[in-house]
């Protein structure tokens, strides 16, 4: 807006006039401001509630559907410092024996201990070179060459180095040099672990996998010789150690891993030490259930409270958008305190967060008719279970839709109950199962339905997400044309005012004139 001075002639305040006269179309721009404002404010307040339901659609809900959620299984070992075991869905509740009679090992190599050619030998150094240690010369250069797997193999990792080559860059060359099959020429892509310590002077070679599959030997060259890769025994110990599978009985059956650990029937077992007489116990993990429902219920209920939360709170329309010129009159803390106040109360009332809370409140009321251990049909509901929500009159309002499970110790309203889903559990898993699937599946299909793209939202969205930006481009066309209104009138006025004070101007010089000529004439 260009600066205009006005009322030089008149004395009036020409600016505060048409600001009064203009007003009304001032709070028509700040009125489609404060709405646009708090329209975002609301889909942001969408965004992360969406994100939530989404999640746990997407998470537990779905994972609930399945048998998987609830065939939980563990096991427990007689000796847990020689064998550890991850239990698997499809590991049969039994007990087993386990004898660990050998464990994995990776092949290691300490070279000898090596000097510089020449009668003052030196320790070399990572600078060293091949030529200074003898183990290249001139434009012959040397290799390495170790053999891969056990005696059958034709596999190798072959090395060729240069006179001019450094210790450094050999070690380099042997990291990367992938092993190939001499009988195919083709790359079967293993490698090895190498190291020089320049405080003891020696290689350090080692299988980067256990197992004799991936061990490795050394093969007869010059090049070997002079860096000290090859195997020696003194005093009965020797330098180097062949890779070895590790070797279990279970049930009296022979099994082999280049690992130490095996998969078998369902079992993850690890081989920590060598022992023999172990008992495998492995039964159905109640506890393992119990968590899933449990899990289910809180992240439920946490929904249910912030549905409650946002639907119960005073209306946002109970307190108007702050102008620039109200927040200036303000201190921070009273904007920020204000402004919370109309985001806390966006959704009061929503129709959609009623639609959906109602929805799943009436499915969690739901019986199921399912079929106990016995063949029995019977009706089941969440209370079958010992879980039901609290008192509707001793219950805070927020709190009226949450879920609480009896015996549940962590939840103070029924800890002290029997614990009815625990027992159920140890004696009828199958109608446990069955129950909670089937309310995970009606429970996720009525979210999948609330969730459909429409025209109005997009797929996996439970407010009308569309229909808002487009509300939000809406308002930038009405604001942009409030704000062109607001400044023609202005521009209106302005040249109003303009008029008069050009005509004033002209009467005050005329008037001047005529009193400069009756004084001029005495």
């Amino acid at each position: 807006m260009p600066i205009r001075i006005t009322g030089m002639n008149s004395g009036l305040d020409t600016e505060s006039i048409i600001t009064a006269l203009t007003q009304k179309k001032k709070d028509k721009v700040d009125t489609f401001t404060g709405d646009q404002k708090k329209l975002t404010w609301k889909q942001d307040k969408w965004k992360e509630l969406n994100k939530k339901v989404v999640s746990f659609y997407n998470g537990t809900l779905s994972n609930m559907r399945f048998a998987s959620a609830y065939v939980k299984k563990t096991t427990t070992s007689s000796n847990a410092n020689a064998a550890t075991v991850i239990t698997g869905d499809s590991a049969m509740n039994t007990t087993q024996s386990l004898d660990i009679t050998k464990l994995a090992k990776a092949a290691y190599l300490t070279g000898k201990e090596l000097k510089t050619v020449g009668e003052n030998g030196k320790r070399p150094t990572m600078s060293t070179t091949m030529e200074e240690l003898g183990a290249a010369t001139g434009e012959e250069g040397g290799q390495l060459k170790f053999k891969i797997g056990g005696s059958e193999s034709h596999e190798y990792i072959t090395v060729d180095i240069a006179a001019s080559d450094t210790i450094e860059n050999v070690l380099s060359k042997l990291r990367s040099t992938k092993s190939i099959d001499e009988t195919t020429g083709l790359s079967t892509g293993k490698t090895l672990n190498a190291n020089f310590d320049e405080g003891t002077g020696r290689f350090y070679i080692s299988s980067k996998e256990m197992g004799e599959a991936n061990s490795f030997s050394m093969e007869s060259t010059n090049a070997m010789t002079k860096l000290g890769l090859v195997e020696e025994t003194i005093e009965g110990k020797s330098n180097y150690q062949a890779g070895s599978s590790a070797e279990i009985y279970l049930n009296g059956v022979k099994y082999e891993s280049n690992s130490n650990t095996f998969q078998i029937n369902g079992l993850t077992i690890t081989a920590n030490q060598v022992a023999s007489d172990i008992t495998l116990t492995t039964k159905q993990d109640t506890s393992g259930i119990y968590d899933n429902i449990k899990k289910m219920i809180k992240e439920y209920n946490d929904l249910m409270k912030e549905f409650a939360t946002l639907y119960n709170a005073d209306p946002a329309k109970k307190y108007k958008m702050l102008t620039d010129d109200q927040k200036d009159q303000m201190s921070d803390k009273e904007v920020e305190e204000w402004e919370k106040k109309i985001k806390e109360g966006l959704l009061s009332k929503d129709e959609t967060i009623g639609n959906v809370r109602n929805a799943l409140k009436e499915i969690m009321n739901q019986s199921f008719e399912i079929t106990d251990k016995n063949g029995k049909t019977s009706k089941f509901s969440l209370a079958s279970f010992g879980i039901s929500t609290g008192s509707y009159f001793s219950t805070e309002d927020n709190e009226r839709d949450v879920f609480h499970i009896d015996g549940d110790a962590d939840d103070s309203v029924s800890s002290g109950n029997t614990d009815l889903l625990s027992g159920m559990i140890a004696n009828d898993p199958d109608t446990v199962q069955s129950f909670f699937s089937e309310l995970s599946k009606t429970l996720y299909n009525k979210l999948f339905d609330m969730m459909k793209g429409t025209q109005y939202s997009s797929a996996f969205t439970i407010y009308e997400d569309k229909l808002m930006a487009s509300q939000y481009s809406a308002y930038n066309t009405k604001i942009s044309d409030a704000q062109k209104a607001l400044e023609a009138a202005q521009d209106k006025y302005y040249k109003k005012f303009s008029v008069m004070e050009t005509a004033l101007s002209k009467i005050n010089s005329s008037s001047s004139s005529l009193a400069n000529f009756f004084g001029g004439g005495q």
